[in-house]
Order: C-alpha cells, then structure tokens, then sequence
C-alpha cells in the first residue's frame, strides 16, 4: 500500500476548502517549511494554483479567452485574501459615490479601501491591488458658547 504524496495531501485538502485563498500556513502540520513551499511552487508552475501574494495562494482557473490564469472570482478574491490575513476592507470613496448615485463612473476594483497601513503585493499577472484609507467619521464637537 503506497502512502499519499505530500502533492495528494495538499490538493485533497484545497479540494475540501470552501474559500479560494490559502494560506502558506494552512499546510504547516502535512509537511516542512521547504517541503510545502516546493509542492506549492510545483502546483503554481502546473497551473493548479496562483501565486496572488507572500503565502498567500489561489484556486486557478484559464481564461475564456487565452491560456491565461486568472482567480476564479477575479479581483473580488484578492479582497479574499486581504481578509484571510487580517486586514479589514471596506467601500472606497469611488464605490460610495456611485452607490450613491453621485457618480456614473463604474470602479474597476483595483483600488480597495482598507483599515491601517498594508505592506503586501497582491495581485496576479501584472495587475496589482492599490489601497485606500478608509476614513472613519470624526465626532464633532459642539459650538456652545463658553461659561459667563
């Protein structure tokens, strides 16, 4: 009885993931450090997975239109990934204005308004997400006359 690769036990656990972006760590307890870095660099260069930033991993699907590897929910899975490593995201600026209805201009998605400063590349194939601050309301101090 021959035992599962480490190749096998990784793509069987992405098979039973239910969200599109891994984590370098979600794969620590199969294997070494080395070890799941090489099967994962292997499964990026077979086109089963996609590199979208440091650790950070996706389902690949090719394009409708050329043999290119794209994200199976597009730019929304890079938002994905922010959140898988803790960093809160928001609507930016853009988007409000025209869910408001004070814009017809349409957001493309590669600007995302995030909480805090973000360090990290994320992105695929040349297109990279760019981040926004998200502007928390101020409270407004009163005008009351002072004391007489």
């Amino acid at each position: 009885m021959k035992p599962d690769t480490l190749e096998a036990r990784l793509l069987k656990r992405i098979e039973r993931k239910r969200g599109d972006v891994f984590l370098r760590a979600d794969f620590d307890d199969l294997g070494g450090y080395d070890q799941v870095g090489r099967v994962l660099r292997g499964l990026v260069t077979k086109g089963q997975l996609l590199k979208v930033g440091y650790g950070l991993y996706t389902r690949a699907m090719k394009s409708r239109f050329d043999d290119m590897l794209l994200p199976p929910k597009g730019l929304a899975t890079l938002t994905e990934a922010l959140n898988r490593v803790g960093i809160e995201t928001g609507p930016t600026r853009l988007q409000q204005d025209y869910n408001a209805g004070r814009t017809t201009q349409v957001p493309t998605g590669r600007v995302v308004a995030v909480n805090g400063r973000v360090r990290r590349k994320i992105g695929y194939g040349g297109v990279y997400l760019s981040f926004e601050t998200i502007s928390e309301p101020k409270p407004r101090r009163s005008k009351a006359p002072v004391g007489r």
